[in-house]
């Protein structure tokens, strides 16, 4: 199920972003950036419309996908 950033507060958000940058595995290229850059790059690309928030009733977990890789049927 998508979840609309947009009705986040901007701190759950922040954390939510902040828990997917830091996960292993992450890859952001050959470029090193800080966490600070890795999170606004992706609230950038929420905004956009490029990745979603989705929560997974199986796991009960919240992560962040490219919206092309997302099948909300």
């Amino acid at each position: 199920m998508q979840i609309p950033w947009q009705q986040l507060d901007a701190e759950l958000l922040d954390n939510i972003i902040e828990a997917f940058v830091l996960r292993e595995g992450t890859d952001y290229g050959l470029e090193e950036k800080s966490l600070a850059e890795k999170v606004a790059d992706v609230r950038a690309q929420l905004e956009r419309g490029d990745a979603v928030l989705v929560w997974s009733e199986l796991h009960e977990t919240v992560n962040i996908m490219p919206r092309d890789g997302f099948d909300d049927g």
